[in-house]
């Protein structure tokens, strides 16, 4: 039977982001996918995920910092424009854009805090209903090509790769582990990383893990969004839209080019957290809610009077939140469990990579907040 010093499961932003950072140390590392890196069934496919530094809390404001040398370093090496720059607004009545200004000003991140009217007349097609906040490096994460980027360079670097390799169950004890395949294959593993996205919540009970470990993890809610892509009006292109995050009491949305995925001629447009939860990304089966859809095309009548308010395509992909938003990155006995998720875990991909191989390999820390201690004693609710 094959043995490997370090298996990760998932080959999604995350997992091939940890593979490529574990293969450039030297380290025996196989990443196993059900599927084919960044398939459809995932929450890392298509060519529109926002890149930006506007966060209320400056945590993870410095961590996009940090992410974005990796993001650089990536782009170097794969020859590959991983983000297009577009800049960001955002508004509305609890997405704060003062207290987000005064974040960005700490971190010495270029920003404007305009008025309604000031912004309306930059951006005409977008209707704003408070002040808002710009700021110019934001952009759009090619998330599919990142991927493959990620996964070339690990390769390229003596990582093994299995496709269509769906992990069943994980046996054993710490560092011996047997990974077995739907298909009946078994793998032997030193240290398993497990970076499975909505699958992670079936997957956590075949997991040999300390009961005390197991305790401290939190609820994980895995949900079907919908995302659909409506066009620019009067032959517009995506060189005068920003991404946006629009925040009110009863609605949340935002919106980005969208890219490849939309034939580069559309807007993509979602409502945060408005797909149907799932008790794991298995019970997925593509279905757009009509419901979600007519509250989507009101939304964009209301408030986005530069696009048609007619979708010409429309997707699901998946979020897998944690109460807080918080991401999760622990290990345990040789396991190493990644959930850098809840719908804003793209930007931090490089980042993430880095610190669950420094995690996996007993060569670094990771902050605090992310690990299910302090996500126990503090299980506060998120605003990003």
């Amino acid at each position: 039977m094959e043995s490997v010093e370090y298996a990760v499961i998932g080959a999604g932003l995350s997992g091939a982001a940890t593979a490529w950072h574990l293969a450039a140390r030297g380290r025996s590392v196989v990443l196993f996918e059900r599927s084919t890196p960044a398939n459809d069934a995932g929450s890392s496919h298509g060519s529109a995920r926002i890149f930006r530094y506007a966060y209320p809390d400056e945590f993870y404001t410095g961590l996009v910092q940090e992410a974005r040398a990796g993001w650089d370093e990536l782009a170097r090496l794969s020859g590959k424009q991983l983000i297009s720059p577009t800049g960001a607004v955002d508004y509305g009545s609890i997405r704060q854009p003062e207290r987000l200004a005064a974040v960005l000003e700490r971190r010495g991140i270029e920003h404007e805090l305009l008025s309604p009217a000031e912004a309306s007349l930059r951006w005409p097609h977008i209707a704003f209903d408070t002040p808002v906040l710009w700021h110019p490096d934001a952009g759009v994460i090619d998330a599919h090509e990142s991927v493959t980027a990620m996964v070339d360079q690990a390769v390229g670097d003596g990582a093994g790769l299995n496709n269509n390799w769906a992990v069943s169950s994980i046996t054993g004890s710490k560092g011996h582990y047997t990974l077995t395949c739907e298909d009946g294959r078994s793998v032997h593993a030193a240290n398993v990383i497990v970076a499975a996205g909505g699958w992670l919540p079936e997957i956590l009970g075949s997991l040999s893990l300390p009961s005390a470990f197991l305790s401290k993890m939190p609820r994980l809610e895995v949900r079907q969004e919908q995302a659909y892509h409506f066009p620019y009006m009067d032959g517009a292109d995506s060189s005068t839209w920003p991404t946006f995050i629009h925040k009110r009491e009863a609605w949340q949305a935002y919106g980005l080019p969208g890219g490849r995925d939309a034939g580069f001629r559309g807007q993509k447009i979602a409502e945060y957290n408005g797909g149907k939860i799932l008790q794991s990304a298995a019970e997925q089966d593509g279905q757009i809610n009509p419901a979600n859809r007519r509250r989507v095309i009101e939304y964009v009548e209301k408030y986005l009077p530069g696009l048609i308010p007619e979708p010409y395509a429309e997707t699901t992909c998946l979020f897998t939140n944690t109460p807080n938003e918080d991401f999760i990155l622990d290990r345990a006995d040789n396991i190493t469990i990644l959930s850098p998720c809840s719908g804003h875990g793209a930007k931090f991909a490089p980042l993430i990579g880095l610190l669950a191989a420094d995690l996996a390999t007993g060569t670094g820390a990771v902050p605090d907040q992310f690990r299910l201690a302090a996500q126990a004693e503090h299980a506060t609710s998120g605003a990003f």
